[in-house]
């Protein structure tokens, strides 16, 4: 299973993700037939540029949270 497409986090991919809903609504056999394979890569692109996105800001938040532990613990090291 897949996690939902259409979230919060996927607001910038909404605009593919629509064209490949209309490309799914035409039917069983336009899909098996491969016609939606372009609307599909264009999705799966998308949505991996975002993850990469939010898994760069979360590695920079990840880095300053760290260095303000090391900080604290610094401090704590001088006091004592």
């Amino acid at each position: 299973m897949h996690p939902h497409l259409h979230t919060k986090d996927n607001r910038a991919c909404e605009e593919v993700m629509d064209i490949l809903d209309e490309c799914h609504a035409r039917g069983f056999l336009w899909k098996s037939m491969g016609m939606c394979n372009g609307a599909k890569t264009a999705v799966n692109k998308c949505l991996r540029a975002q993850r990469l996105e939010r898994t760069k800001a979360n590695r920079e938040a990840a880095k300053a949270k760290n260095q303000e532990i090391k900080a604290k613990w610094a401090e704590i090291d001088a006091n004592s």
